[in-house]
């Protein structure tokens, strides 16, 4: 597959970032743990270690942060003997997985909800589990999703995704902002859970780029279709501007392919022809608005590129099998 050039690439990152702009991530930390070597947990983040930022529906996705030390992480039921993380390395589980984590795997796991302490006066979580061995700090923390189901990146990332501590550029400073603030984390200090969730936006945005950059050829799926330049550049069209009345034949003249080039693209790398990815993702954009936003239903049709609020109404029932009204009422 011929590599797309850079200014198809950045026009690819674009769609990326409004992708997960709709998903509509909200970062949080929960938990400041010591371990000491040796030690084996199984763990998988609950809503309740989330509240009061969450609501219990928010699809989660979780993150280790490693402060000090060194670590194993599998997720359960994986083969292999999983990733190594070190100090300063950052690992993300995008469906909350259930997961070992230890400095031996092969220990009996205890689980995390057996050994995680309450917060004191409103502070994180804490854990201080282990022998007499080797120290390991970690913070952990969260993003939510409102609607993480049907993205088409969230739903198609691994099960583990690493972002390490020697990866230069955004990373970097990324990191050692992290670092400073786990490090006030660590120390009692006020204030630093804020600074934590905020990075750990920006720090799962840079996680899935750096994926997408390093991705195999012959992969297929949504961040795929970002190394061909013919879908990266129809992708970022469509997210530049969902409201246009979009055809085939606009999308394959604007990217220089034919309609039957252009569709088998799309179903080899997305899965779906080019017309049902664009339906999809108006109806995403579309349940976003109505649960964050008060604009009206003929409002948010004008904006998804519906020419009525009767057209929209159709669509979205549709899709969901009720009116966007009585959608709207049910998950606000």
């Amino acid at each position: 597959m011929t590599k797309a050039p850079a200014s198809d690439r950045k026009a690819g990152m674009d769609a990326l970032s409004d992708v997960l702009r709709v998903a509509h991530l909200t970062g949080g930390v929960f938990l400041h743990a010591d371990f000491f070597a040796p030690w084996c947990m199984a763990a998988r983040v609950g809503p309740e270690h989330c509240a009061p930022a969450l609501g219990p529906a928010s699809h989660l996705i979780l993150y280790h942060y490693v402060v000090e030390g060194e670590l194993r992480i599998r997720v359960d039921g994986d083969d292999g003997e999983g990733l190594v993380l070190g100090a300063g390395d950052v690992v993300l589980l995008p469906r909350n997985d259930l997961h070992l984590v230890g400095s031996d795997l092969t220990l009996p796991p205890v689980a995390g909800s057996d050994i995680i302490q309450p917060p004191k006066d409103g502070g994180l979580f804490s854990i201080h589990h282990g022998g007499s061995g080797k120290r390991t700090r970690m913070i952990c923390g969260f993003l939510g999703s409102d609607c993480a189901a049907d993205n088409p990146v969230i739903s198609t990332l691994p099960s583990l995704l690493k972002l390490d501590a020697e990866q230069g550029g955004a990373a970097e400073w990324i990191r050692s902002t992290f670092q400073y603030a786990a490090e006030e984390v660590a120390a009692g200090r006020p204030g630093s859970e804020t600074v934590l969730a905020k990075l750990s936006e920006l720090l799962f945005v840079e996680a899935v780029r750096r994926y997408a950059q390093a991705l195999p050829q012959g992969q297929t799926g949504w961040l795929a279709g970002l190394r061909d330049p013919h879908v990266a550049r129809a992708l970022a069209l469509v997210h530049r501007d969902i409201a246009r009345p979009w055809s085939v034949d606009d999308l394959s003249r604007e990217v220089g392919l034919s309609r039957s080039a252009l569709a088998d693209r799309f179903i080899d790398l997305i899965g779906m022809p080019p017309m049902h990815y664009v339906a999809s993702w108006r109806m995403q954009v579309a349940t976003q608005k109505l649960r964050s936003t008060g604009a009206s239903l003929a409002q948010v049709a004008d904006l998804v590129g519906y020419g009525s609020e009767a057209a929209f109404s159709r669509a979205f029932k549709k899709t969901f099998g009720t009116a966007p009204a009585t959608w709207r009422r049910s998950n606000r």
